[in-house]
C-alpha cells in the first residue's frame, strides 16, 4: 500500500472541500448572492475543479509515487477508460467502479483518490464525454477509490463483501452527488422538484431527495447492483492480481544503481 505524504495529504483535502463547495452549494446559498441568481455556476466550478485536481497529481506523484507506481496508475487508468464504454451507463450498468474500488483497496486511499479522477478523465477523452459535468464526476470518482483505500483490515470472503457492500454504497453515493450537481439547473422555477435560491436547507434538501428519486433512483441502484456484482465476482481474482504487481513491484523501495565491475583489460 502506497503512504500518503503530508503534503499530498494536505492537497486532497483542499480538493475535497473545494469540491464539497462545489457540489453543496445549491443548499447553503443566500437569496443575496450571485450564485443564488447565476446561470454560470457550474461553469466556474468546472474551471476550477480540474485545476485543484492537477495541484493533487502533482503532490502526490512528487511525495508519494514513484515510476513504478504511476506506470501502475496508467496500466489501471487505461483499463478503467477501456470497461467504461461497455456499460455506457445504460440503465446504470457501470463497469468501471468496481477497478476503482479494488485499486484503492490494494494501493491506498491517495491512489484510489488519483486512479479515479485520471480514470474518469481518461473514459472522457475516448468517449467523447468532455463536458462541464467531467470535474464533478471526476471529484466523485476520485472519493470512490479513497474511501476504498480507507476501509478497516479484512482478509479472504470477508474482504470480498465488505468491499462489494461499500461498491454499492459508492454507487447510490455518486448518483446522488452527480444529480447535486446539476440539480439547480435542470427543472423549472414552478416545479416542486425545483432548486428555490434561499429557501431554507431542509426545504430544498426535501425537493431534492424528491428529484432524485423521482429521475435517477433507478440508474443509481444500477450503478450499485453492478458494482457489487463485479466485486463479488471477481474480486478475489483481481485482488490477488494487484498484490502480487504490488509486491514483485517494491513500490517505494528506493532504487540503487551500482557501478558495474570491469575486469581490466590485457595488454
Amino acid at each position: 500500500m502506497l503512504a500518503l505524504r503530508p503534503r499530498s495529504a494536505a492537497a486532497v483535502g483542499l480538493v475535497s472541500a473545494a469540491g464539497l463547495v462545489a457540489f453543496c452549494w445549491p443548499l447553503l446559498v443566500s437569496p443575496g448572492s450571485g450564485l443564488a441568481h447565476g446561470g454560470d455556476a457550474p461553469l466556474v466550478f468546472a474551471l476550477i475543479l480540474p485545476l485543484l485536481l492537477a495541484v493533487v497529481l502533482a503532490e502526490i506523484s512528487e511525495g508519494g509515487m514513484d515510476v513504478k507506481a504511476v506506470a501502475m496508475l496508467g496500466v489501471l487508468a487505461a483499463v478503467g477508460a477501456a470497461l467504461r464504454p461497455l456499460g455506457a451507463g445504460t440503465a446504470g450498468l457501470e463497469t468501471v467502479f468496481f477497478l476503482l474500488v479494488l485499486g484503492g483497496r490494494v494501493f491506498g486511499a491517495g491512489f484510489g483518490f488519483v486512479l479515479g479522477a485520471v480514470t474518469l478523465f481518461a473514459s472522457a477523452l475516448v468517449t467523447g464525454g468532455v463536458g462541464p459535468w467531467l470535474p464533478f464526476q471526476m471529484l466523485g470518482a476520485a472519493w470512490v477509490g479513497w474511501g476504498a483505500g480507507l476501509l478497516p483490515p479484512a482478509r479472504g470472503r470477508a474482504e470480498v463483501l465488505l468491499l462489494a457492500a461499500y461498491g454499492a454504497l459508492a454507487g447510490l453515493g455518486y448518483g446522488l452527488l452527480l444529480n447535486l450537481s446539476f440539480w439547480p439547473f435542470a427543472t423549472g422555477l414552478a416545479s416542486e422538484l425545483s432548486f428555490v435560491p434561499g429557501a431554507p436547507l431542509l426545504d430544498n434538501l426535501h425537493r431534492f431527495l424528491v428529484f432524485t428519486l423521482a429521475t435517477s433512483l433507478g440508474w443509481d441502484i444500477g450503478r450499485a447492483v453492478t458494482t457489487g456484482v463485479l466485486v463479488l465476482v471477481t474480486g478475489r481474482a483481481v485482488l490477488g492480481a494487484l498484490r502480487r504487481a504490488a509486491r514483485r513491484a517494491a513500490f517505494e523501495e528506493p532504487v540503487q544503481f551500482e557501478a558495474a565491475d570491469v575486469a581490466p583489460s590485457s595488454p
